[in-house]
């Protein structure tokens, strides 16, 4: 147990750090100039007096940057599938940013990995590379055991790894496109993928009080996807995230996010009047990025301990 003089400096220490955090909030309201000063003077106030109840507001990316990141998941640990790209990339940035060490997932093949964690690792963040094919059962379990080697633990992992295996939509009428290997391959990554990462994480998620996220889609709750058999993959994956929620209990927390249009390598290739449809559709009227689809996904992880079983559709408005 700590002693008085310990929790003293310690009480010392929040006080002056929730100080700055209301001192950069002011400031950041003011250069956005959204509030008049009077108006960002209070802001402030009100999380120097009330920080247990402003915590969040704390952890702001404009606070971060201003104390130069706060690091509130120093300790922790993540492994993100998928991820020398797009969301999966965004989220082991953000991830990292904030102090967690990050094992980054990438297809042994794919050059685009070890570029990633060599870039962030000259910047200082804690990312090692975890090369492996989630769609291959003996390379799924072999990755995430020897990431979590790496690691030392495990908190957080992120099923983030997926395919569309198809540049063009296929009509769900071209039923001819779907051949068996086309199924298989969208299955192997998609809904098997992310049970066999799980599966091999579970302990060490178990030891740890962890969680899971999985990227399902809004194609996968009854809106038109790349074909039916993501659509097929990306339901299968929010029911399973529930049933993972049951395995994993008490102890790991399973939720999973479900994107929309994400403006992404996947999509660069879309004709200019599909993304203009994508987003008029939206309600915000623009295209989620990949860094809104990895704050929830975070946030689903890290930020909350009593939300467990559940799909959080990330995408504007557009399904509505």
């Amino acid at each position: 147990m700590p002693n008085g003089e310990t929790l003293r400096s310690r009480n010392a220490g929040r006080a002056v750090r929730f100080h700055l955090a209301g001192l950069a909030l002011m400031s950041e309201a003011l250069a956005q100039g959204i509030y008049g000063r009077a108006h960002a003077v209070r802001y402030a106030l009100t999380v120097i007096a009330q920080p247990a109840d402003y915590l969040m507001l704390f952890r702001a990316p404009a606070v971060q940057e201003r104390m130069g990141g706060m690091g509130d998941l120093d300790g922790k640990a993540a492994l993100v599938t998928g991820a020398a790209s797009g969301i999966g990339l965004a989220t082991v940035e953000l991830l990292a940013r904030r102090g967690a060490r990050v094992a980054l997932n990438y297809l042994p093949d794919d050059p685009r990995g070890s570029t990633v964690v060599e870039r962030l690792g000259a910047q200082g963040f804690a990312v090692v590379a975890a090369p492996g094919d989630v769609a291959r059962a003996d390379g799924a379990e072999r990755m995430v055991l020897d990431a979590i080697a790496a690691l030392g633990r495990l908190d957080f992992l992120v099923n983030n790894a997926g395919t569309s295996a198809t540049v063009e939509p296929i009509a769900p009428g071209e039923l001819d496109r779907l051949t068996e290997e086309f199924w298989a391959t969208i299955l192997a990554t998609n809904l098997l993928g992310p049970f066999r990462c799980t599966r091999a994480a579970a302990s060490a998620l178990k030891v740890a009080r962890g969680a899971v996220c999985n990227t399902a889609s809004v194609a996968g709750r009854n809106m038109p996807g790349s074909s039916m058999a993501y659509g097929a993959s990306k339901a299968g994956l929010i029911s399973l995230t529930q049933n993972l929620a049951r395995a994993l209990a008490p102890e790991a927390r399973v939720n999973a996010v479900a994107p929309g249009f994400v403006e992404t390598e996947w999509t660069q290739a879309w004709p200019a009047a599909r993304k203009q449809a994508s987003i008029e559709r939206s309600l915000l009227k623009r295209a989620c990025t990949p860094a809104d689809i990895a704050a929830a996904i975070v946030f689903l992880c890290a930020d909350t301990s009593m939300v467990t079983a559940q799909t959080l559709v990330v995408d504007g408005g557009y399904s509505l």
